[in-house]
């Protein structure tokens, strides 16, 4: 009897130190504390730092501006975490200006290869009032996430295109996918070296949507599209024929800010689990839902946007979110 006693006492006591040892994901994960403008982040372990960086569209939400400017004349912004991602803090903006002005800089994708990162951003000249202008895919290389070497603009065979993911499959070669502006859809282009590109053609996507995301999880190649009431989930086992599948960060939860739903975001696959980092704008009933004032201005309450996180999980052959109850972790990585 005492035996069955100090067994159950013991598997308690255990119990207990699992759930304490749970790493909490922060909520939000990060709020930008000059702008407060976080939008489409991409997270990546910076070797030389020793740290998790996300780096990030810095809206200026806190301008009051007409319509839409505050979305333009963006830097790209830096946050850190030294703690496994249990914590962020500002470190400031990077340093890309190429050419004379006040221009805009939009949706971060940065890969690691050969010892080098590799940094790909949305660019387009000057501020606009209203959604516009013409953007090109800008390539900038970095030993140490902080120095950036202008590479020059990506030749594609396409104008007008935001929104870059890219993805190197198991044989090596790199695959990028990216919004057509203009239309509203999702097109692809490969490449062996990050230079050189193969003419763009359309993926196998349907709707109109941004914000591609691709990644490698769980045995399978997966795809998020931003359709503005949440991701689409996309399966593929080849990077070339993509099955549709469901939504995911349709809803917001009772997290602070974690609503009403999640947008343009990044995924991260560590040690066998898969985190999307989403962005959202807490005080809009929905996320496209915003009302502009006799000045020709929105408010600055939905102006605003945080950043979020949840754990994908891989579930009769889809992907679901938890973003309640997880364990959120980032490790340091080696070289």
């Amino acid at each position: 009897m005492k035996k069955k006693f100090f067994l159950l006492l013991a598997m308690t006591f255990m119990a207990q130190i699992s759930h304490a040892q749970q790493h909490k994901a922060p909520a939000p994960m990060f709020r930008d504390p000059v702008t407060d403008g976080a939008a489409d982040p991409v997270v990546f372990y910076n070797r030389k730092e020793k740290a998790w960086w996300m780096l990030y569209t810095q809206r200026r939400a806190n301008s009051e501006t007409a319509d839409v400017a505050y979305c333009f004349g963006n830097p790209i912004g830096i946050a850190e975490s030294v703690d496994h991602g249990s914590s962020w803090y500002y470190r400031g903006t990077l340093d890309l200006d190429f050419e004379r002005g006040h221009n805009t800089f939009w949706a971060p994708d940065v890969v690691y290869y050969r010892g080098t990162y590799h940094l790909f951003v949305t660019y387009k000249r000057g501020v606009q009032n209203h959604w516009g202008g013409t953007a090109r895919m800008i390539h900038y290389t970095s030993k140490n996430g902080w120095d950036w070497k202008y590479k020059g603009p990506l030749d594609l065979g396409e104008k007008n295109i935001i929104d870059i993911s890219l993805c190197q499959d198991e044989k090596g070669l790199w695959h990028a996918w990216y919004k057509k502006d203009d239309q509203a859809n999702i097109w692809t282009s490969e490449s062996r070296d990050l230079k050189h590109w193969t003419p763009g053609k359309p993926a196998q996507t349907e709707g109109a949507c941004e914000g591609p995301k691709v990644f490698r999880f769980a045995g399978y190649y997966w795809m998020l599209t931003d359709e503005w009431h949440g991701m689409r989930v996309y399966r593929s086992s080849d990077l070339q024929t993509w099955q549709r599948q469901g939504l995911i960060l349709t809803d917001g939860t009772q997290r602070p800010d974690d609503q009403p739903s999640g947008a343009h975001g990044d995924v991260v696959v560590v040690d066998g689990k898969a985190y999307v980092v989403y962005f959202t704008h807490p005080e809009r009933k929905t996320h496209g839902e915003a009302h502009m004032n006799a000045s020709g201005n929105y408010p600055y309450e939905e102006r605003r946007s945080s950043i979020e996180c949840g754990e994908l999980v891989f579930q009769d052959g889809t992907l679901v979110c938890n973003r309640t109850d997880f364990d959120f972790f980032l490790p340091d990585l080696a070289d």
